[in-house]
């Protein structure tokens, strides 16, 4: 357990452990004002929701809102290209400042 500047403890702020195994690999969509698909590598994953990285000069930034409820194909991991069609709302949009992923927004995903 953390322990912040004065001693006292400090629990996790998540919920769900996060980790990288899950049933889906990737995930395609597209939306009103795109011209095309765009398939992103599913990130950061807990058993409630998803997340996806997208540059910050990307097209889709300009097409996607938090609380947009979009169809979106899912890639299973482990079928050789088998893939479900999901409701799938955005959660959060959020702007990755330094590290490994500086450069991209964060998109959180929940399954519908």
């Amino acid at each position: 357990m953390d322990t912040n500047a004065s001693g006292n403890s400090m629990s996790e702020r998540r919920s769900e452990r996060r980790g990288t195994d899950s049933r889906y690999y990737s995930v395609q969509f597209t939306t009103e004002g795109l011209d095309s698909f765009y398939q992103f590598k599913l990130w950061n994953i807990s058993p409630k929701g998803l997340c996806i990285l997208v540059k910050e000069e990307s097209e889709v930034l300009n097409h996607i809102e938090v609380g947009d409820t979009i169809d979106m194909t899912y890639y299973l991991a482990d079928s050789g290209g088998a893939s479900e069609t999901l409701k799938t709302q955005i959660k959060h949009i959020t702007k990755n400042e330094d590290g490994r992923f500086k450069g991209h927004y964060l998109v959180g995903l929940s399954l519908l």
